[in-house]
């Protein structure tokens, strides 16, 4: 019988299902939340210290209760791991005891390295999550591999993205680890001055997740949702302390530096040796806080920028791989927008342009940075930098200094604040009035749901520099929604015409830019296919300065898929618009003429990638693109092949190819990048990185080439050769050699 129903009637049946499914969606919230945070295990007070061999036959251990019952991850998340892992406890008044037994399906592991501070990914690893502040927000990191070799790290921004993980901090611990037929065990010892912590306290948030590559499974402690980054801070336990911690009594940390180098500068003709002695200090103040100061820093052996392939108008922004800009850049670096509003990019300080434009070496004179917890809710950072006078390439002395703020507020969202200072020390005769001093203020408010499903970020900053003209301001909001079976994501920048942030990478002003990505996310209960998802993401940019002119749109759309063999493969569709408001050559041809501006260009390409898995000893990845560009056409065709020799060496090649075409008078150009990448680990002390890159965009072919001996816990003597060649003439152009020795100090 068929039953019409009123408008009133039809009202009163929309509040009762609406009821209902708001009953059903808060009775799982509750199930969920009560269950989200009963794990837990005791660790127990000790008066004996424990050697960190590997083995576990020291009798305390039996008595240590474990953390057990690992949930799988990957390639689902619903069941209970199928090998398990057992993580044991104990601490004294100096150090954290860490016990682990791994079951293995054999000792048929995948190594990289034996190079501490490992990527884990492709390989057999434990790795510790230790929230000693318990707010879902930061957390320190500790794992290690079946041989031993041992990482640690930093998460902060409650772990939603990668932007928020670095393997690049440094804390004196030991440990080893012992192989099995079925099973290894690993041991640690970390000094509890490696972390921070509120003196007195009784718990921490843990989580610890593994990567098991012979039974093709990652597992995590808590139960952690697939939608879900692996080592976020949503999805925690407690380890619960017998008795109060004490206070933290971390030592003073002195490393010195010696580096003695030669170089020959083919290109000015120049020729020199040298000799610089400096170093830093890392003092603890408190349980909470961190002092890092550094005189005459020397940055010799960080390995050399990747060189790339730059077909767009702008600057490219590159990696910080210098230690004293990695530690706790997050309360720094964390402002604004990434892509096109970040206030703070710490590559801005030591390095600067020279009479023709060219990017060199703006040398450090010393620096302090002050980082950590002022109380359990508010984080407090602060820095001064100040970088040398350069008289021959007109470049002034400055002092850098910035300060942040971090309030929490709610669970775990946040609210910042900063004050950026970029001021000219000195009054040389070349400086320009209006390169005296840039100021940069702002707020941001950063939310994250309590259950990772709501993310985004709002914020307002405001420059300041001699000549404003009134529109210094940026500002953005954006929002993100992510559930097992939907992700989408809203933003707007707007960054005005006169906003300038010397110590930031801002992209382009006078723009008014939306992105918005939305579509579905499959997760097949059979067969080899993991997960596949549907993405549309429209871009459009507007200048509000020119009556809000459209200049730039992309509609992209995207289907991405991930086989339960961790094999990756995606296709993309990208419509394209431009108003080139300046003429462009994408060619970079020395003889070809730009496009004009203040002209339309629509264009359309596709493109396909694949990854195979990099669990295997070999492995590839390989993507291309074809299509139109601007006016002409472009085919573009990058891979990158690895190779493992376990565990001595890593060889990996990277080779680019586009083919860009363009109607007469206008250029054509074949553009290619190599970038072949050898590391070799003699032992967990001795190792030997070569990088070799060839650019016929830049016209340089480099060799870098460094050789690092640890020959103490942190402590490193480096030799490290590097070689540039011109490509169009293939003649020298610039040969160095440096000899540095750092030692790391505990007083």
């Amino acid at each position: 019988m068929l039953v019409l129903l009123g408008p009133t009637d039809q009202n009163a049946l929309f509040r009762m299902r609406n009821y209902y499914l708001f009953a059903s969606l808060f009775t799982v919230f509750i199930s969920f939340a009560q269950t989200k945070g009963d794990k837990h295990f005791t660790v127990k007070y000790i008066q004996e210290s424990i050697t960190p061999d590997g083995v576990l036959d020291e009798p305390i251990w039996q008595e240590a209760e474990a953390a057990e019952e690992f949930w799988e991850y990957f390639p689902v998340d619903s069941i209970q791991a199928r090998k398990q892992t057992q993580i044991k406890m104990l601490f004294d008044d100096t150090h954290l005891y860490v016990g682990i037994t791994v079951w293995t399906a054999g000792r048929n592991y995948a190594i990289q390295s034996l190079r501490r501070d490992f990527r884990a990914g492709n390989s057999d690893n434990i790795t510790l999550l230790f929230d000693t502040f318990n707010d879902a927000n930061n957390a320190f990191l500790f794992g290690s591999n079946p041989y031993g070799v041992r990482r640690e790290g930093l998460v902060s921004g409650g772990g939603l993205d990668l932007s928020g993980f670095t393997i690049s901090w440094d804390v004196k611990w030991k440990g080893d680890s012992k192989i099995y037929d079925d099973r290894y065990t690993t041991e640690w010892a970390i000094p509890l001055t490696s972390f921070k912590f509120r003196e007195g306290e009784t718990r921490w948030r843990f989580n610890s997740y593994r990567f098991d590559t012979q039974s093709n499974e990652s597992s995590t402690w808590m139960h952690i949702p697939q939608n879900q980054n692996i080592f976020g801070l949503t999805f925690m336990g407690e380890m619960r302390f017998e008795k109060p911690l004490g206070r933290s009594r971390t030592p003073m940390a002195l490393i010195p530096y010696v580096n003695t180098s030669w170089f020959k500068d083919r290109e000015n003709i120049a020729e020199d040796t040298g000799f610089k002695v400096g170093g830093d200090a890392k003092v603890s103040i408190g349980n909470s806080m961190n002092l890092d100061l550094t005189l005459n820093p020397d940055f010799s052996q960080v390995e050399v920028d990747d060189q790339v392939t730059n077909l767009t108008r702008f600057e490219v922004s590159l990696p910080e791989k210098r230690q004293f800009f990695i530690d706790n850049n997050d309360l720094f670096a964390s402002f604004g927008d990434d892509n096109d509003a970040n206030p703070f990019f710490s590559r801005r300080i030591g390095i600067a342009e020279d009479i023709d434009g060219n990017t060199i070496e703006n040398p450090i004179v010393a620096g302090a940075r002050l980082s950590g917890k002022i109380n359990d809710d508010l984080r407090l950072g602060f820095f001064s930098i100040q970088t040398e006078e350069d008289a021959a390439n007109e470049i002034a002395a400055n002092n850098n200094t910035m300060l942040a703020l971090q309030q929490l507020v709610f669970d775990r969202s946040n609210i910042g604040f900063f004050f950026i200072n970029r001021q000219a020390t000195g009054n040389p005769d070349f400086l320009d009035e209006a390169d005296r001093y840039n100021r940069v203020v702002g707020l941001d408010y950063n939310l994250i749901s309590s259950n990772n499903v709501w993310s985004g970020r709002a914020f307002a900053h405001r420059s300041f520099s001699p000549g404003d003209q009134g529109s210094e301001w940026s500002s953005g909001l954006s929002m993100r929604y992510n559930v097992r079976n939907w992700n989408a994501f809203a933003q707007g920048v707007y960054v005005g015409d006169d906003y300038a942030s010397d110590l930031g990478f801002i992209r382009r002003t006078d723009i008014f830019k939306t992105v918005f990505s939305f579509g579905p996310n499959f997760w097949p209960q059979n067969g080899w296919v993991n997960n596949h998802s549907l993405r549309f993401i429209p871009i459009s940019i507007w200048q509000p300065g020119v009556d809000w002119r459209l200049t730039d749109y992309n509609l992209r759309g995207r289907y991405e898929l991930q086989t339960r063999r961790q094999q990756q493969f995606q296709i993309e569709w990208n419509s394209r618009y431009t108003y080139l408001f300046s003429d462009f050559d994408p060619t970079g041809s020395d003889d070809a003429e730009a496009l004009p501006a203040d002209t339309d260009y629509y264009y359309n390409n596709a493109q396909i990638s694949y990854q195979s898995d990099r669990r295997r000893i070999a492995s590839y990845e390989i993507q291309t693109t074809i299509g139109d560009f601007f006016n002409g056409s472009r085919f573009t065709l990058q891979s990158t092949a690895n190779l493992r020799i376990q565990p001595k060496a890593f060889i990996s090649l990277q080779a680019r190819y586009d083919h860009i075409e363009l109607p007469e008078p206008y250029g054509t150009a074949d553009i290619w990048l190599i970038v072949p990448r050898i590391e070799f680990t003699f032992s967990k002390s001795l190792f030997w990185n070569t990088l070799i890159q060839y650019s016929n965009q830049r016209d340089n072919f480099g060799i870098n080439s460094r050789l690092q001996w640890r020959f103490a816990p942190l402590s490193d003597l480096f030799l490290v050769y590097t070689d540039n060649y011109f490509v169009d003439r293939f003649s020298p152009k610039f040969r160095s050699i440096n000899l540095k020795l750092t030692y790391w100090l505990n007083i």
